[in-house]
């Protein structure tokens, strides 16, 4: 999908981090859009009508270094991770099934 897509069918909001090791990532600490002009680092979310997260960037000296993309099963367990870092021009997909346990590809 293009990134005009997700902004347009999605909720944006900001947060300080993200906690946890598993995916999808859970951000934490919200961020008003006032508060984004004097942090250096943020993260950027893109939240479906279901309130998950679809689109995660984090921005860093305004540009985005890393983005991770969700899909999900129609039972809400994650189906498919991409997951990019810009500065290094590499990128993974991880695949999930119904029961959100990783796929081996």
């Amino acid at each position: 999908m293009e990134l005009d897509r997700w902004k347009i069918r999605s909720a944006v909001h900001h947060f300080t981090s993200y906690t946890g090791v598993t995916l999808p990532l859970k951000l934490v600490n919200p961020l008003d859009d006032s508060a984004l002009d004097n942090r250096n680092t943020y993260f950027r979310g893109y939240f479906d009508g279901d309130d998950r997260l679809i689109l995660c960037q984090k921005v860093v000296y305004g540009e985005v270094e890393l983005e991770h993309r969700y899909e999900y099963h129609p039972n809400g367990q994650l189906q498919r991770a991409g997951i990019k870092i810009f500065d290094e021009d590499s990128e993974s997909v991880m695949l999930f099934d119904e029961d959100g346990t990783r796929i081996d590809s």
